[in-house]
């Protein structure tokens, strides 16, 4: 442990076999007798230039991203010094034995620093550990560290959203990509009550011949709602709408299945660990693993995509899932940015006559809408959300992406469980390009309006229930339950409306508009039966 030692990677830059190689070329170019040399020793063979002891280290390259064996300039310039002292001794030592006079035309004859060595940019920026070869034996052990290194470097590469390193992910056509989202509870961060994904198996799709991915029939995806908090805790900052899901059906799973649920996904479950109660809820198809084993060297065929992944990532964490050592983990986020800041992207601006700042990021609607997708949907539903990512990442990489219809929410069908799940649907909103987040026309955007609400006309799947004032829902036969218990039956309204029962303040929202839809229908039926009072 005492000869552990570590340094700052910035000045090697010499691959340490491509030193050897180099002279040895330099000698056939200039037809030097190497072998003549005391010092040709050094050079019969790459285990005998290794013993001058070279002082190394493991990086890579910042371009390539393949994995070398470094020294410095420096002890290149060591190691010409000593064949040049080997040299001159030998000369002395001739000049000795010989008798000869004149030595100062052979004094000259040193070994030049080659052009040709493989010279590289370390992309690493923290401390290596430095060690000393001296042998091929100690070379072998180094080198067989070196996929190492390439998996270290490349899950930080995606990690960053390096363009080249995620293209070359996509183009390998053997990775399987997971968008993962979440949605929690604004009262208390340990209570999930969404959770959503969306994933395509580039390499499945590759051998079946189905390259490029289409999202529609392609993506496999799937969206649960946590039973013991359906329709019972609602946000108020940011409103979740769990009955919103536009790309299938929802799940409905109880709060202590949910992380096993997860954990099925990321990795393998056998048969046995599968949990009855998961049996019965008809949830054998999400255990279907995506994953391959852990490695040190190899990366994982799954990578995890989300849209910014620091929120995620911690409760995954917090739900105590486990996540592989060679997992790659990609954040759309971080990769649009880069995209931008290189100029794969065009030209975009903030607002009109000012340009997008370089390092900003974008959220996953501004993403959409900068890639031309007219987002119809509500992205605050975790399978949304988790579809959009996948599908912004994708359009990212392959911009001819077919983007998908997304279905009817399955709300209006669950409507109709019982007034213990009646979902509170959003209105409808309409968001379109907006001039502040555009790009150039090679992205195909649209330029448009900003994001427009409709609080008293209808957007393009509003219907306004004449019934409910200004509920708004997306389709004229979505009523929900509240709306049903406001509307009297007909000949039996008494002067009061059938009310109800007081909700927590979590509900304040939805509990407004409610009364806002009594107090108008009480106003159109009393009015009918008697004169108006004015105050």
């Amino acid at each position: 442990m005492s000869n552990f030692t570590l340094v700052d990677p910035k000045g090697w830059d010499c691959d340490l076999q491509s030193v050897y190689s180099a002279y040895m070329g330099h000698f056939q170019l200039h037809n030097v007798a190497w072998f003549e040399r005391s010092w040709g020793v050094f050079f019969e063979s790459f285990e005998e230039f290794l013993t001058f002891s070279w002082p190394a280290i493991t990086v890579t390259d910042t371009w390539t991203g393949r994995a070398h064996i470094v020294v410095r300039m420096s002890s290149v310039g060591a190691f010409l010094k000593m064949l040049k002292t080997r040299y001159v001794l030998e000369l002395i030592y001739m000049a000795v034995l010989f008798k000869l006079l004149i030595l100062s035309r052979r004094f000259g004859e040193t070994l030049p620093v080659v052009e040709n060595i493989l010279r590289i940019t370390p992309f690493e920026t923290s401390q290596r550990h430095l060690r000393t070869i001296s042998d091929y034996a100690q070379y072998r052990k180094v080198f067989s560290t070196l996929p190492a290194v390439v998996l270290s470097a490349q899950k930080v590469r995606v990690r960053n959203g390096e363009p080249k390193a995620i293209h070359e992910l996509w183009a390998s056509r053997d990775k399987t990509f997971l968008a993962l989202d979440f949605e929690w509870s604004e009262r208390n961060s340990a209570s999930c009550i969404e959770w959503g994904y969306a994933a395509v198996r580039c390499g499945h799709l590759d051998t079946a011949g189905a390259w490029p991915p289409d999202p529609e029939p392609n993506y496999r995806r799937g969206h649960c709602i946590v039973a013991e908090y359906a329709d019972k805790v609602h946000n108020k900052l940011r409103p979740s709408f769990p009955w919103a899901y536009a790309f299938g059906e929802s799940q409905v799973v109880p709060k202590t299945k949910l992380a096993q649920m997860i954990q099925a996904i990321i990795r393998y479950v056998l048969p046995h660990q599968i949990h009855p109660a998961m049996r019965e809820l008809d949830l054998l198809p999400f255990y279907s693993s995506l994953i391959s084993p852990d490695s040190e060297t190899i990366p994982n065929t799954l990578v995890l995509v989300a849209h910014g992944t620091t929120g995620d990532l911690r409760r995954l964490e917090e739900m105590k899932i486990k996540l592989p050592h060679n997992l790659l983990i990609l954040d759309t986020m971080a990769f649009e940015r880069h995209l931008y800041t290189t100029g794969q992207r065009g030209a975009m601006r903030e607002s009109p006559g000012k340009p997008r700042e370089q390092g900003s990021t974008l959220s996953l609607t501004a993403l959409l809408q900068s890639l031309g997708v007219d987002v119809q949907r509500v992205l605050h539903n975790a399978g949304n959300a988790a579809f959009m990512t996948l599908l912004g990442l994708q359009m990212l990489l392959d911009p001819d992406t077919r983007v998908p219809t997304p279905r009817a929410p399955n709300g209006v069908p669950a409507m109709l469980r019982g007034p213990n799940r009646s979902p509170s649907m959003p209105p409808a909103i309409a968001f379109m390009p907006p001039p502040s987040v555009f790009a150039g026309p090679q992205m195909g955007l649209v330029r448009g309006a900003s994001p427009v609400m409709f609080p008293g006309s209808t957007g393009p799947d509003a219907f306004v229930d004449p019934m409910a004032g200004n509920r708004m829902s997306y389709f004229p036969s979505h009523r929900s339950i509240s709306d049903h218990r406001l509307t009297p039956p007909a000949g039996s309204f008494s002067g009061r409306l059938p009310g109800r029962p007081r909700v927590s303040s979590t509900n304040d929202v939805n509990e407004m508009g409610e009364r806002l839809a009594a107090i108008n229908l009480k106003n159109q039926t009393i009015g009918a039966v008697t004169p108006p009072h004015s105050r």
